[in-house]
Formats: C-alpha cells, sequence, structure tokens
C-alpha cells in the first residue's frame, strides 16, 4: 500500500512503542479472525506488515532495524510460511501486550 505523506508524518510522530503497539493491535486482529474469516484475518495481516513498513523506514528507529527486521521475518513465516520458528498465537500475544501496556501508561 501507499501511504499518503500525511500518513507517514503522522505515523513518524509516534514514538517505537506506539508503533509497535498499533502494529500489534492489527496482527492480534489477524490471529482472532483466523478461522472465523480467513480474507479478514489477512487483511489484518497485511496491514500490520505495512505498519511494520513504516516503522521500519522511521529514521528514529535505525537502531531498532535488526529486531524490526526479524519481527518482519517471524510474522511472515508464521502467517504466510512453515513457521520454522515455532510460532504461535500466544508468542505473538505476548510479544505486543508489552507494548500496548507500555503505550496506554502515556495517556494516564
Amino acid at each position: 500500500m501507499i501511504f499518503s505523506r500525511q500518513f507517514k508524518d503522522r505515523w513518524f510522530k509516534f514514538s517505537l512503542v506506539e508503533q509497535m503497539a498499533n502494529i500489534g493491535s492489527e496482527i492480534g486482529r489477524a490471529i482472532n479472525w483466523r478461522g472465523k474469516g480467513e480474507n479478514e484475518s489477512r487483511l489484518f495481516f497485511e496491514r500490520g506488515l505495512e505498519l511494520l513498513d513504516l516503522t521500519i523506514e522511521d529514521s528514529k528507529n535505525k537502531k531498532r532495524l535488526k529486531e524490526l527486521l526479524r519481527v518482519r521475518e517471524c510474522l511472515s513465516d508464521y502467517f504466510c510460511f512453515d513457521n520454522i520458528y515455532g510460532s504461535n498465537d500466544e508468542k505473538w500475544n505476548n510479544y505486543f501486550y508489552g507494548f500496548n501496556y507500555a503505550a496506554s501508561l502515556k495517556y494516564f
């Protein structure tokens, strides 16, 4: 997907924690829709990857590039390939939970 300059500028203003929390929300939706609606699950997964790609593109995240690229690789493996890393729904939910929790603290 091609994002507008306005969307990118807004996304780049989020902290890494906020970006990852939003990605986690999309991945959580993809997990929740598995078995109920494969097309919907795929769309949520793809949206999560698109947001992750923007996060990778964000210059403030250069020091986290290795981790971000590994997350992308493992998510792709889990949702689209042979799951050679042994991921499961619980592990992904746990990974993103910390980001969601940390992001929520900002608003209290």
